[in-house]
């Protein structure tokens, strides 16, 4: 072993023990990695910031911004419309599939999440389908299709960027399709019969097809008119009439022990639990406020209660809104205080719904979590804007935006045009996705605040941070070093055992740490893999892209599952009995139809 192979080696673990930890930030982990790589002159600085420029990082920049375009135009939600119109469960999921097959391979999964969660909720309360039933095949679903295509995911241009900086060819856009197709009809005949029986019928999170949401916690506070005065909570059966859980009582920033037995005085701050009609409905009858309403000119049932001859600016409309908080989420870890820079004085935060959890502390002293459901007052003109978040997700609301007609049809012709373009070699992948965000903007479906926001700028540095990497782990003979030591003890049963380990290998670093990274170290090792066996590298490159981007396993494995895992309260080990089936099947898949699309 050289000093640059023990260098990059020792790189190398140090940044997964760093993603596996999560004791940095995924996107601050691959700047460290860039920056140790040129301080020890393992490449030269032109190669160390080459990530900045390289295709695919563009590529996926440039796909971001056309998801949003899409999901700001209402391009995606009237598609998912078709999910309401089904009158069975095996219906439901069976359109879901479709949809989700012609959308996933050419939109961010996570964007097709996002915007599809909160209608496949509804939809299988419709039909009596617990949404437990159809989160779970929503997330892997949209991963088995979007490997389909070369834009598909993230990890599919990270492959095909590396590989092509150490001499392979690269892919085509429909390279990936044989095998993707196989595998996703594989995988949804999976979800449609054992997969189904083994999710669970209801999670940890409560559904109700009364739209009324699940338990929230708010404050209510008690003002000078109030029932509850000289009352207790206790004396007039406030849980019996209203199905509402005193949790809670604060006194002039003093918790009292006895919250349901002690006389309510003017100004006192009660915790409370339930349905959020039940809490509007305590609300009225007992004098009381929600304490967010300070910020708020004016409560959404006085609106609603007004003459309807009455002319009123549409802007001046307050709604309600179910907001999840995003994986990618900047404010996970912070209070909610620190949502006020994010948002409007406008919209204001009644309540929070946490997964299998009761809070018992003040809005104000709350950390976000992953997950989280926030019940918020808006202005319904809001309601665009926030959807345009990529911190939030909206789950639910009291009406829908008003679509803007000709972008809805122009948005898809744009994003038709960044497919076809590279197909007929008109145009780059890169070039075709940037041009096309561009068109995106231009045209108003998305305006320039808009896009930064809609970028997930840690992906961007992760992607740029760690691309170099992968030429490290080749040019200082890392990767033939570890081929050397690990794959080689299997060399002499064949390629086909080979391959089967290398699967397996990016299967488990995938599930590990992030997939980005996971294809970023094992490219290398399957070109130095396929010059070991004198064999061409590309069934072992389509073995690392499909196992890296498939990722069923866990509920942390990908953004999708982490998402479905807050909305749907499942526990951990609803994935492990799901998901370890599935990648098994995509496994012995993998190592039967790669070798005869792709011979060795």
């Amino acid at each position: 072993m050289t000093l640059d192979i023990g260098l990059v080696l020792a790189i190398s673990a140090i940044a997964m023990t760093l993603f596996m930890t999560e004791r940095l930030r995924m996107d601050m982990v691959a700047i460290v990695v860039l920056i140790s790589l040129s301080v020890l002159n393992l490449i030269d600085p032109a190669e160390a910031l080459s990530g900045f420029s390289n295709q695919a990082t563009i590529t996926v920049l440039a796909m971001f911004i056309l998801a949003a375009g899409l999901q700001n135009t209402g391009a995606l939600s009237e598609v998912g419309q078709l999910l309401g119109k089904s009158q069975s469960p095996t219906t439901f999921l069976l359109t879901l599939f479709g949809v989700l097959a012609v959308i996933a391979p050419f939109v961010n999964n996570t964007a097709v999440v996002a915007v599809f969660m909160p209608v496949v909720i509804a939809a299988s309360l419709k039909i009596n389908l617990p949404p437990t039933k159809s989160l779970i095949p929503l997330s892997y679903v949209s991963q088995m299709v979007g490997v389909c295509t070369l834009i598909g995911t993230s990890t599919n241009l990270i492959v095909n960027s590396i590989a092509q900086d150490l001499g392979h060819q690269g892919f085509s856009m429909f390279q990936f399709l044989p095998l993707g197709a196989i595998c996703a009809g594989a995988g949804c005949l999976y979800l449609l019969t054992i997969g189904r029986w083994l999710l669970p019928k209801q999670g940890q999170a409560e559904f109700s097809a009364g739209g009324e949401g699940g338990n929230y916690v708010t404050e209510l506070q008690v003002t000078e008119d109030s029932k509850l005065i000289d009352e207790s909570i206790e004396t007039l059966g406030i849980h019996n009439e209203f199905n509402v859980y005193v949790l809670e009582l604060w006194r002039e920033d003093q918790k009292l022990w006895s919250p349901r037995a002690e006389t309510l005085q003017k100004n006192d701050i009660l915790l409370v639990r339930g349905k959020w009609e039940r809490l509007y409905d305590l609300k009225d009858a007992m004098g009381l406020a929600f304490t967010a309403e300070s910020n708020a000119p004016a409560d959404m049932r006085e609106h609603q209660d007004k003459d309807e001859d009455e002319e009123e600016d549409k802007t001046d409309k307050r709604i309600m809104a179910e907001i999840m908080i995003s994986p990618n989420s900047m404010i996970i870890g912070h209070g909610i205080h620190a949502l006020d820079r994010r948002m409007s004085d406008d919209i204001s935060i009644l309540g929070i719904q946490r997964r299998g959890h009761v809070l018992r502390e003040r809005l104000d002293e709350t950390v976000i979590r992953i997950g989280d459901i926030l019940l918020m007052l808006m202005p319904e003109s809001h309601l665009n804007k926030l959807r345009q978040n990529k911190h939030f997700i909206i789950l639910s609301e009291q009406s829908e935006p008003v679509g803007r007609s000709w972008r809805k049809p122009f948005a898809l012709l744009v994003m038709g045009a960044v497919v076809l373009l590279p197909v007929l070699g008109v145009l780059p992948i890169a070039i075709s996705a940037l041009a096309g965000a561009t068109v995106m903007v231009i045209s108003g479906c998305l305006n320039l605040d808009d896009m930064y926001e809609a970028v997930d700028w840690r992906i961007i540095f992760l992607m740029a941070g760690l691309l170099p990497l992968g030429s490290a782990m080749s040019t200082s003979g890392a990767a033939g070093f570890l081929v050397d030591n690990s794959i080689a003890f299997v060399h002499d049963l064949g390629p086909h055992i080979v391959l089967a380990v290398l699967y397996l290998m990016a299967l488990l670093l995938g599930e590990l740490m992030s997939n980005s990274a996971a294809a970023v170290l094992l490219t290398p090792i399957g070109m130095s893999t396929a010059q070991m066996m004198e064999a061409d590298a590309t069934p072992f490159l389509i073995a690392i892209t499909f196992s890296a981007s498939t990722s069923f396993l866990t509920p942390v494995g990908y953004q999708t599952n982490t998402m479905v895992y807050g909305a749907g309260g499942y526990k951990f080990t609803d994935f492990v009995k799901v998901g370890l089936p599935l990648n098994m099947i995509f496994w012995v898949l993998g190592v039967i139809f790669i070798p005869i699309f792709w011979p060795f």
